[in-house]
């Protein structure tokens, strides 16, 4: 209850309910707002699966829409082609640490009654225009697994909120719809963030400011040093500020100069490189869909470069020394 409240206040929220993982956010904040079979819920595809998978859980459809090229996120102006008479939901992903754009987004989800939930399992601590990710959706869903800014020692997740109904509906739905104790008022799932987690997570939360500035600043140092020819840099939008949960980069010989970096003991990583609409699980829901250009053209060429709070200049040099000569 005491990270509950604690994280609820630092994402400008009256409520928390702590869950298993953010998958699991996502999914009860869906089954909160009563996304339930036949509807339509638009998000994008250059996501991790478990954006995907919570809509299927919920036996809803997953509408994709496609993103921006220069900074990965849904592309607004997209969104009111892919809406119909099934449309609920919008599920805007803060992806890699940057928050989509909530000007567009919530008069769009005004002009026609849908529900905005956001996905902010990688933007905690990340603002836009000043306030922090997770405040401007209907519901917003965390992720605490171990890699994020915030992680805890095990999986973990929260759907932060400023509606009541929501909160006493998800609280109910995690733990099998029971508001009393072995009596089951609706459907539920079992879905408990433990006591250890949330121990470790009340603690670390009074850090995240301070590392999320220790990663501006080696995003600045980045930005400042590398002229690796062909190497496109991530794009921190004006109204944002940005979280660096990873420094997604750019390059059309990927698989090269991710060897060659390999090959002198930087190890980076893809995220995502298998759009959700391309891969065997989900497939047959999406078969026949187009105009995804941007994001099967990104997924070729994105890969992260080391980034955490405890990247030291000594190695931060050497990532930049080695990159500027391929």
């Amino acid at each position: 209850k005491q990270f509950e409240n604690n994280f609820a206040n630092y994402t400008n929220n009256k409520y928390g309910i702590g869950v298993n993982s953010g998958t699991d956010a996502i999914q009860i904040a869906l089954m909160a707002n009563k996304i339930r079979q036949g509807d339509e819920v638009i998000t994008v595809s250059n996501t991790a699966v478990p954006t995907v998978s919570a809509i299927v859980s919920c036996n809803a459809k997953p509408v994709f829409v496609d993103v921006n090229e220069n900074d990965f996120l849904i592309n607004c102006d997209l969104i009111e082609s892919k809406i119909s008479k099934k449309t609920k939901a919008i599920i805007p992903v803060n992806l890699y640490g940057q928050s989509a754009d909530y000007d567009k987004i919530n008069k769009i989800a005004k002009k026609y009654k849908l529900k905005i939930i956001e996905d902010c399992a990688q933007s905690a601590g990340a603002l836009y225009k000043g306030r922090p990710s997770g405040s401007f959706g209907d519901a917003a869903a965390f992720s605490f697994y171990p890699t994020k800014n915030l992680g805890a020692y095990g999986d973990g997740g929260m759907i932060v909120t400023n509606k009541k109904n929501l909160y006493l509906e998800s609280k109910k739905l995690r733990k099998y719809g029971m508001s009393k104790l072995y009596y089951s008022e609706k459907h539920g799932i079992n879905s408990r963030l433990d006591e250890v987690q949330a121990a470790i997570l009340n603690y670390k939360l009074i850090k995240l400011n301070s590392d999320i500035k220790k990663r501006r600043k080696i995003a600045k140092i980045y930005y400042d040093n590398i002229k690796c020819s062909g190497l496109l840099l991530p794009r921190e939008n004006n109204k944002n500020y940005h979280s660096y949960y990873v420094f997604v980069v750019r390059h059309k010989k990927r698989k090269e100069i991710m060897n060659y970096l390999k090959k002198n003991n930087i190890f980076c990583n893809i995220s995502y490189p298998y759009p959700i609409h391309n891969m065997k699980g989900y497939k047959n829901l999406f078969s026949g869909v187009k105009n995804l250009k941007i994001t099967e053209k990104l997924s070729k060429e994105i890969f992260s470069l080391p980034m955490y709070p405890e990247l030291n200049d000594t190695k931060l040099e050497k990532v930049i020394s080695i990159i500027n000569k391929f």
